[in-house]
């Protein structure tokens, strides 16, 4: 295991300069002159000139380029131009909020999406079944922002009961929260249905039950561990999918979190928050699927890595 953890830790590193080719490309095909934005509006031609020259934006894209990864690769990702702030301070007061409301929505939507798919699938084709499935569909369909904007005018405003803006309290996290692990929680019922359906078929189960074991332990003891590797699989991707991707619900809620700082950035055409930014989501998202893989191998000891 240790040789297969090192063979895809070394394999991170075309990955991620192809990731850097292509989010340098794609912020510097962004519309809008970053000089002019750092300057001001009203600005002279003049000053926008020096400021270009002093964000290195009057150098070839091939040496701003190399400039750029050059300096990733010894730890320095620049200064905002929006905030003239270096770039690593800007996501580190960002990174813990988004973490935190990352791992609340991943607890309560592994919990409710897991327990809705288990029981969906013991109660295959009952009233159980179609309720939660009917639940799980209700959460894929309905848009985050939209359900956001629900609870929010519904506890909110109507109610009074939870704050809409800030992340000082527990209190704060509960609406983005649910906002966020919605779709996560009906993908994982889906998943973990499809996954039990199949496995409850199997013949070891049906030896089980011919044993006499109580139906709780068929299901917990012989289901579960074998049914928890493509599930597993789906949770590690929802997982980098909720840390990289609440950039909605972020904006909704006026999360102080990366989601925020990218749609600002974006706004700003702050090169170098943007490029870091995407780097970083990248970078989660393949050391989570390593995780994902290592973690096989505990589930299903019969798993070797080659």
């Amino acid at each position: 295991m240790l040789n297969y953890f090192l063979k895809r830790l070394v394999g991170l590193i075309p990955t991620l300069l192809i990731v850097a080719v292509l989010v340098f490309l794609f912020v510097h095909m962004l519309p809008g002159d970053p000089a002019r934005l750092a300057a001001g509006q009203d600005a002279d031609q003049a000053t926008v000139e020096i400021m270009r020259k002093e964000l290195g934006l009057d150098r070839p894209l091939p040496e701003q380029f190399v400039t750029f990864f050059t300096n990733v690769i010894q730890g320095e990702f620049g200064t905002s131009i929006r905030s003239r702030r270096p770039v690593a301070t800007e996501i580190a007061e960002r990174f813990k909020p988004t973490l935190y409301l990352t791992l609340t929505s991943m607890v309560w939507a592994v919990i409710f999406g897991m327990a809705i798919g288990i029981t969906s699938a013991v109660f295959r084709n009952k009233w159980p079944d179609r309720l939660g499935m009917t639940i799980a569909v209700s959460g894929i369909s309905f848009p985050a922002f939209a359900l956001g904007m629900l609870l929010m005018q519904i506890f909110s405003v109507q109610l009074g009961w939870l704050p809409t803006v800030g992340a000082d309290t527990w209190k704060h996290y509960i609406l983005p929260s649910l906002t966020l692990g919605a779709g996560v929680a009906a993908v994982m019922a889906r998943f973990t249905r499809a996954s039990f359906v199949e496995v409850i078929q199997e013949d070891f189960v049906r030896t089980a039950r011919a044993k006499g074991l109580k139906e709780k332990t068929v299901i917990i003891k012989h289901c579960l561990r074998n049914a928890l590797i493509p599930v597993v699989t789906m949770m590690g991707l929802q997982f980098g999918f909720l840390l990289g991707g609440s950039i909605v619900v972020e904006a909704v809620f006026n999360w102080p979190g990366l989601g925020r700082l990218l749609v600002d950035a974006v706004t700003m055409r702050d090169y170098p928050v943007i490029q870091t930014l995407v780097l970083l989501f990248s970078l989660e998202f393949i050391l989570i699927n390593l995780i994902v893989d290592l973690l096989y191998g505990y589930i299903n000891p019969t798993i070797r890595y080659k």
